[in-house]
């Protein structure tokens, strides 16, 4: 039986002509045939989206939006319907070789044989991509992900941390520009998670583009320079994090009193001020209407004596919540 290789005897793209896009999606569209009483169901309707080069770009969405059916059109794993959809600038249906070895896809599913080493699945991976064997980069890879010391222990005595590792490590083996991970952190622990940040923020800032899904909204607020949201297959907002972070125009204020408190003074009347408890008010506001210093003037003007106070900013996770919980045929922004 022959094994039908990536051939990579085509540079992907030359240094000074490097893409500005690392992927662009044009109208995408996929239906999947119903059958029996199932009807069809349309998965990505009408879906476009730019991720910039070298960005850390982050695709978010409840389950069901349409992440993965996205992810899977552009590795070549599911055929789309309609639009189009380039991989550093080379078309998957054009270019369909050259598009799948710019792109490394780590997948949500722990799909590993279980009889392979760590070794021996980098040096197949990298045989299928066509990488010569002195260019294989196997050892270097198993170090960077931490698994070097298991290089020679077969898939099924690893953990799942490990496994998960092994394959961010397989998408790595051809040197992607494009590396997609696919809730790359799903169900590993806190000190695994730590580390796979560390290292995806390294790699990204050599230079690699990177792509992730993730439901740890804080994952990707931490991580993500740009996010966009799907939802029902449509794309609901794409903007830089801090842009997205912007648009809920919510803000609070939490004082801690050094006096308990009876009631809200007279003099914070004009702000949505509230007392969770004698010693604690809270003041709810828009930035884009109320400056911080008219605040801390009411206060003052209240002669309120404050030992503590802090603010409760915006997070990613009000923002998704917003749009997702919305029409589905929300317009893009």
């Amino acid at each position: 039986m022959t094994v039908d290789t990536l051939s990579t005897d085509k540079p992907a793209a030359a240094p000074q002509n490097l893409p500005d896009l690392a992927v662009e999606i044009r109208g995408l569209n996929k239906l999947y045939g119903g059958g029996g009483k199932r009807p069809p169901k349309q998965a990505i309707a009408d879906f476009s989206l730019e991720v910039p080069r070298g960005s850390f770009f982050g695709l978010l969405g409840p389950n069901g939006a349409g992440k993965s059916t996205t992810i899977n059109i552009m590795a070549g794993l599911v055929r789309k319907t309609s639009g189009t959809v380039k991989i550093w600038n080379y078309d998957i249906d054009t270019d369909e070789r050259l598009a799948r070895c710019a792109i490394g896809v780590v997948p949500q599913e722990l799909n590993l044989d279980p009889f392979f080493t760590p070794f021996e699945v980098l040096e197949v991976q990298a045989g299928l991509y066509g990488v010569p064997k002195r260019e294989r980069r196997t050892m270097e890879i198993l170090e960077i992900v931490g698994l070097l010391d298991k290089a020679n222990a077969y898939a099924r005595a690893l953990s799942g941390g490990m496994r998960r590792r092994l394959l961010i490590a397989k998408a790595l083996v051809h040197t992607p520009p494009v590396v997609v991970l696919d809730e790359p952190t799903a169900g590993v622990d806190v000190e695994l998670r730590q580390h796979l940040w560390r290292y995806l923020r390294e790699l990204n800032a050599r230079g690699t583009t990177i792509l992730l899904t993730t439901h740890y909204l804080e994952e990707a607020e931490a991580l993500c320079d740009r996010i966009a949201i799907i939802n029902h297959g449509r794309l609901v907002a794409h903007d830089t994090t801090r842009a997205l972070l912007r648009r809920i125009d919510n803000k609070s204020v939490i004082l801690t009193l050094a006096q308990p408190l009876a009631e809200v003074p007279a003099a914070l009347a004009g702000f949505h001020a509230t007392m969770p408890s004698p010693s604690e008010l809270h003041i709810n506001y828009r930035p884009s209407a109320n400056a911080m210093q008219g605040i801390l003037d009411a206060v003052r003007a209240a002669n309120i004596s404050v030992t503590d106070i802090r603010t409760d900013e915006v997070e990613l996770e009000d923002i998704f919540l917003q749009l997702t919980s919305g029409s589905s045929s929300a317009a893009a922004q």
